[in-house]
């Protein structure tokens, strides 16, 4: 029997004959493919409405379901906002070679060599979310974890990793494999110093959902911390160890968060239109690879 924390909680937080549910199983490789460039452009939709952007920074990349040496990501220098399901491409995470999808953008080469080393590394990990955001920079500015101080956040109880060791703008994979040692076998999601966050997943839904749930929990812990400051009369309560590890439990599961991810991912493809499904016919793998 599965233990508690690697079952699906779906049934026991929702209920009836429309009950939640967690990852969606696919006919083929190509559905699942298409499927995870529509999620993917919704998610950067998404981050573009909410403020996750900066210049040109910030990435995701997901696991191909059919070649798992091969990751999905989107091209550097075009607004999020604008993304579509057809401007993903996919790399060899060995070489970097573009082996499917769009052919015409370029590739984010720090991007590529953070995410190639931490997939390389962590063969659980299907989905990485990296965004430069307002709170989460401000946070990581401290080098401190976050505390277990709402709910949420439990989420990610025992989960979030440290790093650091900032070391300037990437430009070789050891920055990708010293994230991927702070990470260790089980975290999914750092604080990554003066610099921003990721987070992992087994969809790039669930990844989505915990960074943005990290960035909010880094602006409550913000806002906690300043009111806390020159104020003896007020003091944080930090959720007892064990009700942390039971939120967990119940909602930090991949079909859980899977769900959690599915308001805003909708609320973008319904609000794009056609457009966000543009050129998802070329979500393939090039035929000569």
């Amino acid at each position: 029997m599965p233990s508690r924390d690697e079952q699906s909680q779906l049934p026991e937080l929702s209920f009836g004959p429309n009950a939640l549910r967690g990852i969606p199983s696919f006919s083929s490789a190509r559905e699942h493919r298409e499927h995870i460039a529509l999620h993917m452009a919704a998610v950067f939709r998404n981050w573009a409405r909410v403020g996750f952007t900066e210049g040109i920074s910030g990435h995701i990349s997901v696991r191909d379901p059919e070649y798992p040496n091969y990751i999905w990501m989107n091209p550097i220098g075009r607004h999020f906002a604008l993304l579509t399901a057809g401007d993903m491409l996919c790399l060899d995470i060995d070489t970097g070679k573009i082996v499917g999808g769009c052919k015409t953008r370029p590739v984010n080469a720090p991007g590529f060599h953070i995410h190639s080393a931490i997939h390389k590394a962590r063969a659980d990990i299907h989905a990485i979310c990296h965004a430069h955001t307002i709170a989460g920079r401000a946070w990581t500015a401290f080098g401190k974890p976050l505390d277990m101080i709402t709910q949420d956040v439990c989420d990610l109880y025992s989960s979030i990793a440290l790093y650091n060791e900032y070391g300037g703008i990437v430009t070789a994979e050891q920055e990708g494999q010293q994230i991927a040692r702070a990470l260790g076998r089980k975290a999914k999601a750092a604080l990554l110093l003066n610099h921003g966050l990721l987070t992992v997943g087994s969809t790039v839904d669930e990844a989505a959902f915990l960074i943005g749930l990290l960035d909010r929990s880094c602006d409550i812990q913000l806002r906690v911390e300043a009111a806390c400051t020159g104020n003896p009369s007020l003091k944080k309560q930090i959720i007892p160890e064990e009700l942390a590890q039971f939120n967990f439990a119940m909602a930090g599961e991949k079909n859980w968060l899977y769900a959690e991810a599915q308001p805003d991912i909708e609320y973008e493809i319904e609000t794009a239109g056609p457009v966000i499904r543009s050129g998802l016919e070329n979500i393939k793998i090039h035929a000569e690879v």
